[in-house]
C-alpha cells in the first residue's frame, strides 16, 4: 500500500472526519460494562459482531490489497487506527491471526486457490489460531516436534501445541509441523493450514495468571491434512513463516502502539495525582517514548512497502513495545492505589491496556515472551542488526 504523493492534507483531514463520525455512531458506549465478566459464548458473539460492523465500514483490513477489501494508505490506516483507539474501540481479539498472520501468510506464500477459499471467509468470520509453539519449543522455535508424514495427497501429523489463543474458538490453524526429522532444524519444516473440524485434534483451554483461558493446548493425534493446505514448498516452512511474520509485524504493532499511545496513556494520566512533580516527570518520558513507539512503527510499514526494511527492524520495535508495555502498566498500577489494586475484573475485548492496571501489568508479561522472547528478539538485533558474532549453534 504505497503512499500517493497526491494525498494532501486535506485529503487526510476529510478522511479523519469521516472515521470520527463513523466511530461516534457505531461504537458500543457500554461495551466495556457489558463484556467484564460474561461467559465465552457472549465474548464471541460480541467480537464477531464487531467485526462485522467494521467490515462493513471498510475498517476491519484496511492493510489488506485494495483488490481483497483494503487497499487504505499507510497515512490513513495512521488515522484510522488513531480515531479507533481515541474513541475507545473494541479489540479485534478473534480476529486478530485471521486478519493478519493468516493473510499475510496468504497473500505472500499462498496458492491462487488458498487465498481465494480464505480470504473472504476470514471476512465473514473464520477464527483463525497459531499452531507454533510446543512445550519444548516456544522461544527456541525451530526445536517444534510435531510431526507430518506424508502418506499420498495427505499428510498425517501427531504432536501438541502450546500457548495457542483462542484456540477453542478458532476454525483453522497455521500449523509448523516437522517434515523432514533428519534435516538441520531449520531446515525440514513445513508449514500447513490446518481444519480445526479434523478428525483427532482435542482443544483444551489453560487458565492463566489473571483468570483468563484464552491460552490453549492442542493435541494432534493421526490428524490428516490435505497436499494442497500445503503453505509453500515442503521443508520450506520455517522460510514461509520468517517471511510472512516478520512483514506483518510492523502493521499489527502500529495499530497496538495508537492503542497503547492513546487510550492507555489517557487513562494514565487521568489516574495521575495531580501537580505531583514526579509523576508529571514519569508522564512526559512515557510520552517521549510513545512518539519513537509510533515513529518506529510508522518507519518499518512504509519501508517493507518500498522493499527498505531492516533484517532486524520488526524485532526492534517488537521488544521496544513490550518493554514499553511493561513500564507503562507498571506505573499505572503504582499510582493507582488501593482501588487500582483490587479492581480485579477487565472487559474481554480490551487490549493490554484496559486501565485495570494490576491485571494489565501481569498481562504485559505476556508480551515479552511470545513471538520471540526479549532475549530472542536482542540476539536477533545483535547479529542481524548490528553484525555482531553469531551464538555458536549444533546444527
Amino acid at each position: 500500500m504505497r503512499e500517493n504523493p497526491a494525498e494532501t492534507r486535506t485529503d487526510l483531514h476529510t478522511r479523519r472526519e469521516e472515521i470520527r463520525a463513523w466511530c461516534a455512531d457505531h461504537i458500543p458506549r457500554d461495551w466495556r460494562q457489558a463484556q467484564t465478566g460474561v461467559a465465552e459464548e457472549e465474548f464471541v458473539r460480541f467480537q464477531k459482531a464487531w467485526f462485522a460492523e467494521l467490515h462493513a465500514a471498510g475498517y476491519a483490513v484496511p492493510h489488506w490489497p485494495r483488490e481483497w477489501g483494503g487497499g487504505m494508505s499507510v497515512a490513513e490506516q495512521i488515522v484510522l487506527y488513531q480515531e479507533l483507539a481515541a474513541h475507545d474501540a473494541p479489540r479485534l481479539v478473534l480476529a486478530f491471526v485471521g486478519i493478519h498472520h493468516a493473510a499475510s501468510t496468504l497473500l505472500v506464500a499462498g496458492t491462487d486457490e488458498q487465498r481465494r477459499r480464505h480470504l473472504p471467509a476470514i471476512l465473514d468470520g473464520e477464527i483463525w489460531v497459531q499452531g507454533f509453539s510446543e512445550p519444548e519449543a516456544g522461544s527456541d522455535l525451530a526445536a517444534l516436534r510435531t510431526t507430518a508424514r506424508r502418506e499420498g495427497d495427505e499428510f498425517v501429523v501427531n504432536g501438541q501445541k502450546l500457548w495457542a489463543s483462542g484456540g477453542m474458538h478458532a476454525d483453522w490453524c497455521l500449523l509448523l509441523a516437522r517434515t523432514d526429522p533428519d534435516a538441520p532444524k531449520r531446515k525440514g519444516i513445513s508449514y500447513f493450514l490446518l481444519d480445526m473440524t479434523s478428525p483427532g485434534i482435542d482443544v483444551r483451554p489453560i487458565r492463566n495468571a489473571v483468570g483468563d483461558s484464552h491460552f490453549c493446548e492442542i493435541f494432534l493425534s493421526d490428524v490428516r491434512v490435505p497436499a494442497a493446505n500445503l503453505v509453500g514448498a515442503e521443508n520450506a516452512g520455517w522460510q514461509v513463516a520468517q517471511a510472512t511474520l516478520g512483514a506483518e509485524r510492523g502493521m499489527t504493532m502500529l495499530e497496538l502502539a495508537e492503542r497503547l499511545g492513546n487510550a492507555g496513556f489517557r487513562w494514565l494520566v487521568q489516574g495521575s495525582p495531580v501537580g505531583d512533580p514526579v509523576v508529571a516527570d514519569r508522564l512526559a518520558q512515557f510520552e517521549i517514548e510513545l512518539a519513537g513507539l509510533r515513529g518506529m512503527c510508522r518507519k518499518i510499514v512504509e519501508g517493507h512497502d518500498s522493499g527498505a526494511t531492516g533484517p532486524a527492524d520488526a524485532s526492534i520495535v517488537k521488544l521496544y513495545y513490550s518493554e514499553l508495555l511493561q513500564r507503562m502498566t507498571d506505573f499505572g498500577a503504582e499510582i493507582g492505589g488501593l482501588a487500582g489494586h483490587t479492581d480485579l475484573a477487565k472487559p474481554m475485548s480490551s487490549g493490554w491496556e484496559s486501565g485495570s492496571w494490576v491485571l494489565d501489568f501481569i498481562g504485559s508479561w505476556e508480551w515479552t515472551i511470545p513471538g520471540g522472547s526479549s532475549e530472542i528478539q536482542r540476539t536477533i538485533i545483535g547479529e542481524r542488526g548490528l553484525g555482531l558474532p553469531r551464538e555458536p549453534s549444533a546444527v
